[in-house]
């Protein structure tokens, strides 16, 4: 069953970036006992392949991630690891 927050990641990204292909990982089974998971928010993988991402630095793929994230990031992400792909690199 996936959890509530990774519906929520998942929906966010779907709708800023159009992805041709998306996978969103709850990996916080990685992280029990860390000091950061201790607030109770989350340690999540992406992956996402997007034109939206065509001629765009990497740095900005991520700033794009965390925009269309929101508050989130904020409120339920503690950690995010992102591997962001552009359509016209495959």
């Amino acid at each position: 069953m996936k959890s509530e927050r990774v519906e929520q990641i998942r929906e966010l990204l779907e709708s800023a970036l159009e992805p041709e292909s998306l996978e969103v990982e709850d990996e916080g089974h990685l992280h029990v006992g860390h000091e950061g998971a201790k607030d109770g928010r989350g340690h999540f993988r992406v992956t996402v392949v997007s034109d939206f991402f065509n001629d765009m630095p990497m740095l900005a793929r991520h700033r794009a991630i965390y925009t269309a994230l929101g508050d989130l990031m904020q409120t339920d992400i503690h950690a995010l690891a992102i591997d962001a792909v552009a359509g016209d690199e495959l």
